[in-house]
């Protein structure tokens, strides 16, 4: 149930969210509602009154001047009290979700981001937490204003693996796909599922961050413009790590310029590729990326 406050009159808070788990393929069969997966900051909106309306993070921290737009927007509701959440985003030239324009936005233009809303848990009242989602959806619907900041994120028609393959097409972040009849219940759920759409490019090694007792990190580059693109969590097997280190220890060289130096980060001259698996998308840095082997090695593991 929702906390009260001290003074004791009814007051909505902050739900720690439902989180999907990250599968390679989404579910088939009738049960499930699919959805796009935006390309955004996961965003609650908690409406006490019109006067006092918030938006939070995923974590909790209150962003509400970061998203004025979309407060505005939540204000036009014809709501006395509600818990809602969506996707936060930007849009790019294209129409399609700009997470490098979003991570501006949210620190230079407040009424830059529109909020994808797709789930809502309180409202006027009434906790809908033990309502399936899909009727829950159904009433969210029902509260959105058209032509507004805040908007319908829509269910797919069709099958599972056919929504999939035009989500990657169209070059968006995957699908989220949810059991028609799931209640809302905090943390990691199996109720909800994300399936991402990846590709594997090759790139530059510029050097790997290792510190004791934490994870190791390949620090990336184009390779044919030796820009820095972002880093990679390595998570390869044993005797590819080692191969690895000795490649790191042969083509040793100075820090590259243009790239920020780092604690515990040994530097490598140019000639070692590596095959690296990330988040399909035009993105400034490489996202949610891992280490699958050597550029030029037919022994590295596959894609």
């Amino acid at each position: 149930m929702s906390k009260r406050s001290t003074a004791g009159a009814d007051r909505l808070e902050f739900i720690p969210p439902m989180k999907p788990k990250l599968v390679s393929k989404p579910p088939e069969g009738g049960a499930w509602i699919h959805e796009i997966k935006l390309d955004g900051y996961r965003t609650q909106i908690v409406i006490n009154s019109p006067d006092d309306i918030r938006a939070f993070s995923s974590s909790g921290a209150d962003w509400t001047r970061r998203y004025a737009g979309i407060i505005e927007a939540a204000r036009e509701l014809k709501v006395k009290s509600a818990i809602f959440e969506g996707e936060a985003v930007v849009t790019g030239a294209n129409g399609l979700p700009d997470f490098d324009a979003l991570q501006k936005a949210v620190h230079s233009d407040p009424y830059a981001t529109i909020l994808g809303a797709f789930d809502i848990m309180h409202l006027d009242g009434h906790d809908l937490r033990d309502i399936g989602c899909k009727a829950r959806r159904e009433i969210l619907f029902g509260i959105i204003k058209p032509n507004s900041r805040i908007q319908f994120s829509e269910a797919l028609p069709g099958d599972a693996k056919s929504i999939f393959y035009l989500a990657d097409q169209a070059g968006l972040e995957g699908i989220v796909s949810k059991r028609a009849d799931s209640p809302y219940r905090s943390g990691p759920t199996s109720n909800w599922l994300k399936t991402k759409s990846f590709t594997v490019q090759e790139y530059e090694l510029l050097g790997v961050e290792r510190e004791p007792g934490k994870a190791a990190f390949a620090l990336l580059a184009e390779p044919s413009t030796g820009k820095y693109v972002g880093s990679a969590f390595i998570s390869l097997g044993r005797d590819m790590k080692e191969r690895l280190w000795r490649r790191v220890q042969e083509h040793a060289g100075p820090p590259p310029e243009g790239v920020k130096t780092r604690p515990a980060t040994q530097w490598v001259g140019p000639g070692v590729k590596l095959r690296i698996k990330h988040l399909r998308g035009e993105h400034k840095y490489i996202r949610h990326a891992s280490l699958l082997g050597f550029g030029d090695d037919p022994e590295g593991p596959g894609e």
